[in-house]
């Protein structure tokens, strides 16, 4: 296959699936990844020798936008991943939120707009642009309700990308997982906060214990990356696309069974004031609305929560020295 993707946030957790999907398929890969001076290549480093030597690595800032057009440089279709995700982080630092998340996307899309000729540009969404649940299941068309600075970047992002398909005519599909989890993922997220306390602790503390979340397996956001890049262009071109299970857990419940997989079924846990929002910026309840996605993309969720489970814990067990579930990171 001749085609050459760009991947940006390629050292991600879902980044580095993606990528190493694409080399399956038969895809020419380029992985944009921000520059650091120890030579990092993040969550690439859990890639098999093999496939990570198809891999053309590129080092830069999404913040750049000389950066990012030399990437884009020939390549047929761009996902665009890279951002500043964490939501705690962002009340912390909501300058560096914006500047990563809607300017690195506005530096992605103006790549295009002169010199440069592309396929698909797919935009990296979030739930969270949606806030709380104001009906169930949510689908494309949900309020747009930013309770906290990511949510805003991501918004923000997602009508950037909007408009320049309107203005502009550019190839422009947004693409919104709600909660992705699995192998590689970062100790800050809720799965791996768990498995990683069970894993090494006496207790669990986490923040809110009633809020409910639509956990989708990374296999499958892969799986709606790929059939984006598949699908005919009048059926995804300016679109958006919630993907989720379209079940919600409650944080306690995953807990409980997180813990059960474990073998710690009577783990204690507890809600530790830290890890708590503000009040008004807490989402109490997540769940998609997928059927867009099913019948434009063809696609739907092949693990169920069970499945992802077991398979997230494995490899958390298998590699819980690599990390420190003492360690609460915003």
């Amino acid at each position: 296959m001749s085609e050459r993707v760009l991947v940006t946030g390629a050292g991600g957790f879902i980044g580095s699936h993606l990528v190493e999907a694409l080399v399956r398929e038969g895809y020419r890969v380029r992985a944009f990844l921000r520059y650091v001076s120890s030579g990092s290549i993040g969550n690439l480093a859990w890639l098999e020798p093999d496939v990570l030597a198809e891999v053309e690595l590129v080092r830069g800032d999404i913040r750049d936008p000389d950066a990012v057009r030399r990437a884009c440089s020939g390549c047929s279709a761009v996902l665009h991943l890279a951002a500043s995700i964490s939501i705690p982080y962002s009340y912390v630092h909501p300058r560096e939120i914006v500047e990563t998340n809607v300017l690195g996307t506005l530096n992605v899309l103006s790549a295009f707009l002169r010199r440069e000729s592309v396929d698909r540009i797919v935009v990296t969404s979030t739930s969270e642009v949606f806030g709380t649940a104001q009906y169930i299941p949510m689908d494309e068309k949900h309020p747009l309700q930013t309770q906290s600075p990511y949510a805003a970047s991501k918004a923000a992002a997602d009508k950037l990308a909007e408009s320049f398909f309107y203005a502009y005519g550019l190839p422009v599909v947004v693409l919104r997982p709600f909660n992705t989890y699995g192998p590689r993922q970062s100790p800050r997220a809720v799965v791996p906060t768990i498995i990683l306390q069970a894993l090494q602790r006496d207790e669990i503390r986490l923040g809110r214990l009633g809020t409910t979340r639509d956990l989708l397996y990374v296999a499958d956001t892969v799986a709606a990356f790929l059939a984006l890049l598949r699908s005919p262009a009048q059926d995804v071109v300016g679109e958006s696309f919630n993907i989720g299970t379209g079940q919600e857990v409650r944080i306690e419940e995953l807990c409980r069974r997180i813990c059960a997989l474990v073998g710690k079924p009577e783990l204690p846990v507890s809600c530790e004031q830290r890890r708590l929002r503000p009040e008004q910026s807490e989402v109490y309840r997540l769940c998609a609305d997928s059927r867009k996605a099913r019948q434009r993309l063809g696609w739907s969720p092949q693990y169920d929560l069970e499945q992802g489970l077991r398979q997230t814990v494995d490899w958390f067990t298998a590699h819980a020295a690599c990390f420190r579930a003492e360690d609460y990171l915003i």
